[in-house]
């Protein structure tokens, strides 16, 4: 690997259920809720991003800060009471990621405790930001432009398999980021079919990787979403065994065996994210701390997933690559 990141797996055990009822101010210690629409097995790493970022910024779990988890566990439909069950324990700052569903279930909870969010498309067209340099309201936080990617990852799609006539787009119906409309876009201006398959569960996403080995489809975009996320070790798998080229959004679907992915560092935005929340807790205003954009973009390919697959990577892309995994 000619870049390593050190991936260390948290003791999240404290997270796994909701804690006994205590007071949000816990010893004089400022309460931060955590809302997240996964599990908390998913991404420790990005757990442990954003408590260094805390950290750094002088806040130090179980010393001088609290952190409340809440897990939806994927059932999106939670996410409502567990933020209201936040709000009744008068956290000082909620930060709300994993998808639009979290920031948005936080924002209709309250509208007085700061919220921090990190969003995957447009925060003003998804509803979680009225201005990016001046945010209005209790909310702000970053954007990872998942959904405005969708057009490179489809550019690199073509790339790799310039010979395919059609590739396909796994798309979650509970998603609310314009990322199908950014391909389709870019699709039709180079003449590229793209085939959308909606993958709501389980047995969608076997059933949708049926559809592509029926209908000879010869690449797949995932899109940037929760549900596909908690799926990543799945989705590897199938396009292994499929012998599917694939361009994830993340670089976590490459170092777990996928084939390419095209993306911002998740964990640099969960720091960013805790960075603005120790900003909160230290005095400042919501409407002081302008929407942040990623200024940097990942590509990283798996040379060994090309070989399981029988593939070979064309020059410009390894060349043009932020990291090869060997």
């Amino acid at each position: 690997m000619m870049r390593r990141r050190e991936f260390i797996t948290l003791l999240v055990g404290s997270t796994l259920g909701w804690p006994l009822a205590a007071p949000a101010q816990q010893a004089g210690r400022p309460v931060v809720g955590f809302l997240h629409s996964g599990s908390p097995g998913e991404f420790p790493h990005l757990v442990e991003a954003f408590t260094k970022g805390l950290e750094y910024a002088g806040f130090i779990e179980g010393q001088n800060v609290a952190i409340e988890y809440r897990w939806a566990r994927g059932q999106i439909g939670r996410l409502p009471e567990l933020a209201a069950d936040l709000v009744r324990r008068g956290v000082a700052v909620i930060a709300a990621v994993g998808g639009t569903s979290s920031p948005l279930a936080a924002k209709a909870t309250t509208k007085t405790i700061p919220i921090v969010f990190i969003s995957g498309g447009d925060p003003i067209v998804e509803g979680l930001a009225t201005s990016l340099n001046r945010p209005t309201g209790n909310m702000t936080g970053m954007t990872v432009f998942s959904a405005v990617l969708g057009a490179k990852r489809l550019e690199l799609l073509r790339e790799l398999v310039p010979e395919a006539a059609e590739v396909a787009m796994f798309v979650n119906p509970t998603g609310k980021t314009s990322e199908q409309d950014v391909v389709e876009a870019a699709a039709a201006k180079v003449g590229q079919r793209v085939r959308v398959l909606t993958v709501g569960d389980d047995r969608g996403l076997d059933a949708a990787f049926a559809t592509i080995v029926e209908q000879r489809i010869g690449g797949l975009l995932v899109k940037g979403d929760p549900f596909f996320n908690s799926r990543r070790a799945r989705l590897v798998e199938l396009t292994t065994k499929h012998r599917i080229p694939t361009v994830f959004p993340w670089r976590e679907y490459t170092s777990n065996g996928g084939l390419m992915s095209y993306g911002t560092s998740l964990p640099e935005s969960y720091r960013e994210m805790a960075t603005y929340v120790a900003r909160i807790l230290k005095g400042a205003k919501t409407t002081d701390l302008p929407v942040l954009q990623p200024s940097t973009f990942e590509t990283v390919i798996n040379l060994k997933a090309a070989k399981t697959l029988g593939f070979t990577f064309p020059t410009s892309i390894i060349l043009r690559a932020d990291e090869v995994i060997e």
